[in-house]
């Protein structure tokens, strides 16, 4: 193969990391696979905790596509054993784990999403639960026996909880050994992951120099903040924009962040050259609203392609400049004379996933009938025959209730 120079490489990899520890080693890394004409292993594991994927996720997976791109062997992990552990990372509290059938489920949903932006025919898929699973009671305490508590308790969350004496309990100590035996499964010369994974991807390092194994790479990227500007991207705190979002909702809240993270998120999730980053730069200072629309376009473009960062826009422009109902707003039929519980409406339109989340919606604001703001969540709809009413949910959903 023709390999790119190794600088040429690392500038690349090196665009928007947070940390990589350590440098030479990955400069090595990369002389040696370019001399022996052998691809790099580089590892990513998504553990299947949720049914959809985020613009979050999305960071790390271009870091891996970038690898992939220049040649290396892209391996994802579905950690659908690990996800029975829970990953402790970032929790004030225990994680009680998934059930082997809600891990399946998840699981299903991964690729499709994943596949937007890896290439499925260069991308090695791999389920841990192949070489975990099989483990005996005997291989784990042989494998504990190679970490001490202290080294344990070294990682921050969990630091933080034994000294506000929350409880932490022993599988999740299990957790960081689960990731880094897949590295050494794996035999992996790099690893991927986001800040908070620090702790996790040097244990790989550890277990697999005790292993006798040249030890991974670690290459970590920023977390991205979420739609409220605050808290990184997470469904917990409901300020995501999902990669299975459609491109109305997806470019109407790009457009929703703040000026200030313009210039981080399109480091983050953009394709933009160097050059149309600095020219970016420059519009956010001189006019922020159409720098914030050029990415909105590129971001649902990468997504949905240019008709439907087309369609995002045209949406926009009509439900908030305009604010009038677009042509294409879905219709839900009610039978005259009957109430129907606004919270039923709302999540039978695909307006919100759960009952909980329209309720969340209602109280804080976001639900209207022709204009008129609901904020009572036992509210019901009922309509004569003929009679239609525009319910908006949140600032870019619209449907037509029709008796």
């Amino acid at each position: 193969m023709n390999w790119a120079p190794v600088e040429d490489q690392l500038s690349l990899l090196k665009r928007g990391i947070s940390e990589l520890i350590p440098e030479e080693e990955l400069v090595e890394k990369l002389k040696k696979s370019a001399e022996t004409d052998t691809p790099l292993k580089v590892k990513l594991g998504c553990d299947p905790t949720r049914p959809d994927l985020h613009l979050g996720h999305s960071v790390i997976l271009r870091k891996l596509r970038q690898f992939q791109d220049l040649g290396h062997e892209a391996i994802l992990i579905i950690g659908d054993f690990t996800a029975l552990i829970g990953d402790p990372t970032g929790q004030n509290k225990t994680r009680p784990p998934l059930t082997e059938q809600e891990v399946k489920d998840n699981a299903k949903t991964y690729l499709e999403q994943v596949y937007q932006i890896l290439d499925p025919s260069k991308t090695k898929l791999v389920y841990n639960s192949e070489w975990l699973g099989g483990l005996t009671f005997m291989d784990i305490i042989r494998e504990s026996a190679k970490i001490t508590v202290a080294r344990m308790i070294e990682r921050d969350d969990f630091s933080k909880r034994y000294q506000a004496n929350e409880p932490i309990s022993l599988h999740e100590f299990l957790y960081p050994l689960a990731q880094a035996l897949d590295s050494v499964h794996l035999r992996s010369d790099v690893e991927l992951g986001g800040t908070d994974q620090k702790f996790n991807l040097l244990m790989g390092r550890d277990m697999q120099r005790s292993e006798g194994q040249a030890p991974q790479v670690c290459l970590m990227m920023p977390l991205l903040v979420g739609t409220d500007g605050v808290q990184k991207m997470s469904k917990s705190y409901e300020n995501t924009i999902g990669l299975n979002d459609s491109a109305e909702d997806m470019y109407g809240k790009v457009l929703s962040i703040s000026d200030e993270q313009i210039i981080p998120w399109a480091e983050l999730l953009s394709e933009y050259s160097d050059d149309e980053l600095n020219a970016l730069q420059e519009r956010v200072s001189s006019d922020p609203r159409n720098a914030k629309h050029d990415l909105a376009w590129h971001i649902t473009g990468l997504f949905h392609g240019e008709d439907g960062a087309k369609k995002g826009r045209d949406h926009f422009e009509t439900t908030v400049i305009q604010k009038s109902v677009p042509d294409d707003a879905p219709v839900h039929q009610m039978e005259a004379g009957t109430e129907e519980g606004l919270i039923s409406i709302i999540t039978g339109l695909g307006f919100a996933s759960s009952n909980g989340e329209a309720r969340r919606l209602i109280q804080q604001g976001g639900v209207s009938l022709d204009d008129e703001k609901i904020t009572d969540v036992q509210a019901t709809v009922c309509i004569e025959s003929g009679q239609e009413v525009v319910l908006k949910a949140g600032k870019r959903k619209f449907a037509i209730l029709k008796a």
